[in-house]
């Protein structure tokens, strides 16, 4: 294979890509540019560059929209529980069980790590750090413990491996060339060792501070919360104690029995064969749809027909937000794919250029054939790209990377998971100051940069830990 212009051009762009999430600066316009300036060398036709980049949008669009429809209607049905207060009472009775310091550790993160799979840790913050973060407190955990376990849980464990809603897995797995479900079992024990790993370093770290459920420091420190709980986001509506209740039992519930249904399918070998084909998100998907149809007729039938609208476009919004900059930066990586550069490119039937392919395959001479050099290094490019504060927007890359370094030795989809743990723990909100981790901070009245210093550790030997384990057993 000869390596053409457009080849080096790819590489210029995708370091520059790099480079500039070194310096935490967004990168949905190098990758416009850069696929523009990518296809017009290639094709030698400045009208070709122009339709590809339309093309490259439209390409990662159709490929992730999926992805955007189970973030609205996750965050949709979220909203529609708040209209009838049933996203509070779910998580009420929780609060009585905070009996001491120790138990609201192991309570706030068990139940934050749940909730944050479901409804993703961005919209949860809010009503964790609202009703259960006080209880905590009260119980005798210092605050400063509370926000490191909501973030560690929520947006470091629940939305690395993102389970549930399968965001990251699909991102990570389109990019790489592999089955999404092997990326998310893969991301799934990887998470859940860096965040387990973590946690316990932290409990041990502010075991000796917590206090006893007494002690007057707990109302010292519950002051801090003051005027930080999000208030009116639960509106009083027709019936809306009765069927707040009852939704309040009912979600739970119908999510618990989804979950098991998928992990029995998972092992029977039943018809969804484990999320194959992504299954498991359109199943989810549509249980929430349905409760989100009940909720808001159960909310007020004659409102019904409109406040369900309102739902869908909020969920839209929110999915757009934070997941709109990804298109741009997936279409680049995916002009690099031999397996959409044809069709970003307008060839026809013709196969495609494998621009990042080619450009691993003629430098192999020069990478070191170690598994173990490999993994980290992935592991290190997916920590770089998190300095954006996205988290999200580096998978098509540590996803392209890996497919394109797998070997015999080395699996595309377990490189793919362990730069995902590296991308999401560092900009999904536990390492990065300028990420999502200012909401935990701020929702909580500490400081997001001493929230950042004492996460680090914990965090960096975790997914060091992970990385090593994925390396032995798979």
């Amino acid at each position: 294979m000869v390596l053409t212009a457009a080849h080096w051009a790819y590489a210029f762009v995708t370091i520059a890509v790099i480079v500039t999430m070194i310096f935490r600066r967004g990168v949905v316009l190098p990758t416009l540019v850069g696929t523009f300036l990518v296809a017009w060398i290639y094709s030698g036709s400045i009208v070709d560059g122009f339709t590809s980049v339309f093309n490259a949008n439209l390409t990662a669009a159709k490929e992730l929209f999926s992805i955007f429809l189970i973030i609205t209607f996750m965050v949709a049905l979220l909203h529609a529980l708040k209209d009838m207060g049933a996203d509070r009472q779910m998580i009420a009775p929780i609060q009585k069980l905070m009996t001491n310091g120790h138990i609201a550790y192991l309570i706030l993160m068990v139940i934050t790590f749940v909730i944050s799979l479901f409804f993703w840790p961005t919209p949860a913050v809010p009503l964790i750090c609202a009703l259960l973060v006080p209880a905590a407190v009260r119980a005798g955990l210092p605050i400063m413990g509370a926000a490191m376990v909501v973030a560690l849980a929520g947006q470091g464990m629940a939305l690395s491996s993102d389970y549930v809603i399968q965001v990251a897995p699909t991102l990570s797995a389109t990019s790489a060339g592999v089955d999404a479900a092997m990326v998310a079992d893969k991301a799934l024990v990887l998470s859940l060792i860096t965040g387990l790993t973590a946690l316990t370093l932290v409990y041990l770290g502010i075991r000796k501070h917590i206090r006893k459920p007494g002690d007057p420091a707990n109302e010292k420190e519950l002051k801090i919360l003051e005027g930080k709980r999000e208030t009116g986001d639960s509106s009083d509506g027709k019936g809306s104690s009765k069927w707040g209740k009852t939704f309040a039992v009912l979600v739970p519930l119908s999510m618990l029995a989804v979950m098991i249904y998928m992990v029995s399918t998972k092992f029977s070998g039943g018809r969804m064969g484990g999320f194959e084909g992504g299954d498991g998100a359109a199943f989810i998907g549509g249980v929430a749809v349905l409760l989100l149809a009940l909720a808001t007729l159960a909310y007020g039938k004659s409102s019904a027909l409109d406040r369900i609208s309102e739902h869908i476009v909020d969920g839209f919004v929110f999915a757009f937000k934070a997941m709109g900059p990804v298109i741009p930066i997936a279409g680049f990586f995916f002009l690099g794919s031999g397996d959409f550069s044809a069709s970003i490119l307008s060839l026809g039937e013709e196969a495609g250029p494998a621009f990042l392919f080619d450009l691993v395959q003629q430098g192999q001479t020069f990478i070191p054939d170690n598994i173990v050099l490999t993994a980290f290094g992935i592991l290190i490019i997916g920590i770089i790209t998190g300095l954006d504060g996205s988290g999200f927007s580096g998978l098509p890359l540590t996803g392209a990377l890996s497919g394109a370094l797998s070997s015999g030795a080395a699996d595309a989809s377990t490189l793919a998971a362990i730069g995902q743990m590296g991308s999401i723990w560092t900009g999904g909100g536990t390492l990065i100051a300028w990420s999502s981790l200012v909401a935990v901070a701020g929702f909580c009245g500490v400081s997001v940069m001493e929230l950042v210093r004492k996460n680090f550790i914990p965090v960096m030997i975790g997914l060091v830990l992970s990385t090593i384990v994925g390396i032995l057993i798979w």
